[in-house]
């Protein structure tokens, strides 16, 4: 096609070049990064290194009477601390009670166990499981009376009952004949009474 030039007045040749569209091409979107550690399913739980190791079971059985605050007076005021009453047992015929006192409950129980420990008696249990005699013992102002029971089970009350259950014994009936409250003065009486028992020969 020819146009004539305005400067010059010349006729010029052009010429018309036809341009076709390039299709686009669709470029993939980038993958999402992977979350860190992966999904828990596939990531489960690390293996413990503990396994196949069991804690021993303990020899002797434990149980907390009281806990009480306690006060003692010194030069600069009052210091307090803590006692603890524990009963411990092997549930076979083996039974203490103890005291201890710290400056916390832990501290205090544990010196209480290890009295309790010191402080253990044996009982010549029946066959059942109960006692042979009926027996009876007065520890301060608390009173126990302990009877065989026959097919009935244990029928106790209080501190009286852990002495009992820790002991092993079954089959028996148990009464505090005093008003007193305290369950460690209740404690000691039931073993002082049990360990008037003596095996037959």
């Amino acid at each position: 096609m020819s146009e004539p030039d305005i400067n010059t007045g010349k006729i010029t040749e052009t010429t018309e070049v036809e341009v076709t569209a390039v299709p686009e091409v669709a470029t993939p979107a980038p993958a999402k990064r992977a979350e860190r550690g992966g999904s828990r399913e596939k990531r489960g739980r690390r293996p413990s290194n503990r396994t196949g190791r069991e804690r021993p079971k303990p020899e002797f059985d434990q149980k907390t009477v009281s806990v009480r605050r306690v006060a003692r007076v010194v030069a600069g005021g009052r210091r307090f601390s803590l006692s603890a009453a524990v009963v411990a047992g092997n549930r076979k015929g083996t039974v203490g009670v103890g005291l201890g006192k710290g400056l916390d409950t832990a501290l205090a129980m544990d010196k209480a166990f290890r009295s309790a420990r010191k402080e253990m008696i044996s009982i010549p249990l029946t066959k059942e499981g109960s006692i042979p005699l009926e027996v009876y013992a007065k520890s301060s102002s608390a009173r126990v009376l302990i009877m065989p029971a026959p097919g009935r089970g244990l029928i106790a009350g209080g501190a009286v009952r852990i002495v009992l259950e820790l002991a092993g014994i079954s089959d028996v009936t148990a009464k505090i004949l005093s008003p007193s409250k305290n369950a460690l003065s209740n404690a000691r009486a039931a073993v002082k009474a049990l360990s008037t028992l003596r095996p037959r020969r």
